[in-house]
């Protein structure tokens, strides 16, 4: 049977978009307390089918498909710009495909502007009324108000008309900015993204005998099960290094491993890697926030999914792209152990006084291993530790070399030491410990 949590849920889940949504409302509809009410709401927004917006409220809207990320709904648009909302709440779900500058004539502006559209202008009621009878939502900047027509108009055909203090050129700068960081959101794999569905996932259960694990070794090939009850929650994982020495008719429950390591689905694949290097563990269950098993990830999941990564083109450029982006080997004496790679800082990569920032040093020396340990096939890199040594400052312009070399190579962890020349005198170096994970 659904927990109370989960009903309120699946009511949430049900209420047309659009609708408002209050703690008390829920508290009353579901015969709950508002706290739990509230922790149901809360998990609905992280879960993207409700939204809260400033002075507006809590509203269902609809959730976003992963690969429809890119685009923004115009709650979303409120919360960016620190606007307040004159009229059309009820669409404010509704997604935007574009947004057009209304700086230009009106039968110019009106061009360009069409359903699904954001029109982002001043003071100028005729184009309000004219955008909203296209079919598009509008953005009124510089503090400005409308006239009541407006909003009566906005909220007939659920076009949500904002008001913001920003100018016309800021508010752009701000929407662009935030459909850009969707893009990288877009490109962050996460491990829901690659997790094994609970659906076909095996599970066994604390009171169930050895007998059961060798049956489904025996049927799947697989040798590492989730121990769930009967709510799902996770008790642990029972491998073949759990049952040996171990007769079938013991129970489970005595000899699995307990309180496995565990992520929830938002956690980037990167996280779980370094995890799995780290604990040197092969599965990782997958749970919600009720610590319910919602899937199962293996270290194969996770080295496909970032050789993956590495392959797919960028469509939105981190810091640490711009940073990376710079690289060029040197044409160096093959006799040479390691490459030597060229690396020019620009203006955007110093602190305040000039020099190379710390942040951007570190991220110069990890690539430079990085791309040393691939070249030489050693698989995907975790450092554990890292030790920088700066010995002189790097000036902005200035054209360094980066020196990776091995000191100590097995086959699941590295030590390296990496020196940096600015004109042939050494300004930089690092120490790193390194784990390594290997291609499948």
């Amino acid at each position: 049977m659904a927990t109370k949590h989960e009903q309120i849920l699946k009511y949430i889940d049900s209420l047309s978009v659009g609708e408002k949504i209050s703690v008390r409302r829920i508290a009353k509809e579901m015969k709950v307390s508002e706290g739990t009410a509230y922790r149901a709401i809360k998990e609905a927004e992280n879960k993207g089918f409700v939204s809260t917006i400033e002075r507006v409220g809590t509203i269902r809207i609809e959730q976003k498909k992963k690969e429809n990320i890119e685009k923004l709904t115009y709650a979303e648009v409120v919360n960016v710009i620190d606007g307040h909302v004159l009229g059309g709440k009820a669409g404010l779900h509704k997604t935007l495909n574009k947004f057009v500058i209304g700086a230009m004539k009106l039968d110019a502006m009106m061009r360009y502007t069409g359903a699904g559209n954001l029109l982002i202008v001043g003071n100028r009621i005729d184009a309000h009324r004219q955008a909203l009878e296209a079919g598009a939502a509008v953005l009124v900047t510089g503090g400005f108000d409308t006239e009541p027509s407006i909003i009566e108009l906005a909220d007939r055909l659920e076009l949500p008309v904002i008001s913001t203090s920003y100018d016309t050129f800021t508010v752009a700068a701000m929407i662009n900015r935030a459909i850009y960081d969707q893009l990288i959101k877009k490109e962050v794999v996460l491990v829901e993204d690659i997790l094994t569905p609970l659906e076909k996932t095996v599970c066994l259960s604390p009171q169930e005998k050895l007998e059961r694990w060798y049956e489904k070794n025996f049927e799947t090939g697989h040798g590492r099960f989730p121990v769930v009850d009967d709510q799902m929650k996770i008790h642990g994982i029972l491998t073949s290094k759990d049952v040996a020495g171990y007769g079938r008719s013991v129970l489970i429950e005595k000899v699995m491993t307990k309180n496995p390591i565990t992520v929830v689905g938002k956690t980037s694949v990167a996280s779980a890697a370094q995890m799995m290097v780290w604990e040197g563990i092969e599965v990782l269950p997958v749970v919600d926030e009720r610590q319910k098993l919602i899937g199962m990830i293996s270290r194969q999941d996770v080295l496909k999914a970032l050789q993956m990564i590495q392959k797919q083109p960028q469509v939105g450029e981190k810091l640490d792209d711009i940073v990376t982006g710079g690289f060029k080997e040197s044409e160096n004496d093959k006799n040479k152990p390691s490459p030597v790679y060229q690396y020019e800082v620009t203006p955007q990569m110093t602190n305040h006084l000039g020099t190379i920032s710390y942040g951007v040093f570190t991220t110069i020396l990890t690539e430079a291993a990085n791309r040393f340990l691939r070249s030489l096939k050693k698989g995907e890199l975790v450092i554990e530790s890292m030790t920088i040594y700066f010995l002189k400052p790097v000036q902005m312009e200035s054209v360094i070399e980066i020196k990776p070399n091995i000191l100590e190579a097995g086959r699941k962890f590295g030590k390296m030491d990496i020196e940096v020349f600015h004109q042939g005198a050494l300004v930089g170096k690092a120490m790193m410990m390194v784990q390594l994970m290997e291609r499948s």
